[in-house]
């Protein structure tokens, strides 16, 4: 069997050499550029051409901006729950700042209420703040930081920026005992702000209001009245808030009113005190006029020369 060569199909072999075909194409393609860039004259045609190809090159881009949409909305889901994470966890630990905000303010304003309390009475009072509350029941007793080493004796008022808190009854080294107005051992002689009628305020014990005591029932007296330091025990300096009408019943068939207060003092929930020395508590003495003496001694020289 004969062996046939392989030949180029005739299409090939046929017209101009490859490399005239080459250079006859080149130089229509710079002409074209030139013309296109000096004359603009395919302008047009690109114009249509893009508005022809756009459709699919949007539909050959879609595939791809679908993916990318996908993967950012994860990632973006992703990233949303991450700041959730951070924020709780931020949340969880400022929360007992936040929470303690309201107490720290209610901390403040009672401290810059002692504090005026404190320059009122200058060096006769002392700061103090509570270490524990009594171990008994039925009894109202708290216990401060400061004692025999800071001065304190057994007898001095304590006060709050509210009004009165106690009195000190036992002293110690270095802490003292403090009885509180609501303890049933406990009395302070009292007066009403809006009428000026005086009374004492027995305190009742763990659990129930403090009462005014023998006071009689057509006493000018009305809920809601404040009740002030005398000042007539020489404990408490007057003028004192003390506690507010809480209840009263004048017709109890007995010989006085039955009258209950609310402590206006923070006697359960104050941190810091002042213990006022007996020099804040007692009224100055009043001067004598200075022709007293005078008088007095000439009385007496008219008297013995009359004798």
């Amino acid at each position: 069997m004969r062996h046939i060569p392989a030949e180029p199909p005739a299409f090939f072999n046929r017209g101009p050499s490859p490399l005239a075909r080459l250079a006859f194409f080149g130089i229509i393609s710079i002409a074209l550029l030139f013309a296109d860039t000096r004359y603009r004259y395919l302008e047009n045609i690109r114009q249509v051409a893009a508005t022809i190809i756009y459709p699919l090159q949007r539909a050959a881009q879609m595939p791809g901006e679908a993916l990318a949409y996908v993967a950012t909305f994860f990632s973006s889901q992703r990233a949303l729950a991450d700041d959730n994470d951070t924020l709780k966890r931020q949340l969880v630990a400022q929360s007992p700042a936040v929470q303690g905000y309201p107490l720290l303010q209610q901390d403040n304003a009672r401290l810059a209420a002692l504090l005026d309390l404190r320059q009122r009475y200058g060096g006769a009072a002392t700061a103090v703040e509570v270490l524990y509350t009594g171990r008994d029941p039925f009894a109202q007793k708290l216990f401060v930081n400061k004692g025999a080493d800071a001065g304190l004796v057994p007898g001095e008022a304590v006060v709050d920026g509210d009004g009165v808190v106690g009195q000190v009854t036992r002293v110690f080294p270095f802490m003292a005992e403090v009885t509180l107005v609501s303890d049933k051992d406990h009395a302070v002689p009292v007066k009403v702000m809006r009428s000026g009628v005086r009374s004492v305020l027995f305190g009742s014990g763990a659990g129930r209001p403090p009462e005014l005591r023998f006071t009689a029932p057509n006493a000018d007296i009305a809920v809601g009245d404040v009740l002030v330091t005398s000042g007539i025990d020489g404990t408490y300096p007057p003028g004192l808030a003390v506690a507010q009408v809480a209840t009263l019943e004048r017709d109890t068939g007995q010989m006085f009113a039955r009258i209950t207060a609310r402590p206006l003092a923070g006697v359960d929930r104050s941190l810091h005190l002042l213990v006022l020395a007996p020099a804040a508590v007692l009224l100055p003495q009043p001067e004598e006029p200075a022709g007293t003496d005078t008088v007095k001694r000439g009385g007496k020289g008219k008297t013995r020369r009359g004798g």
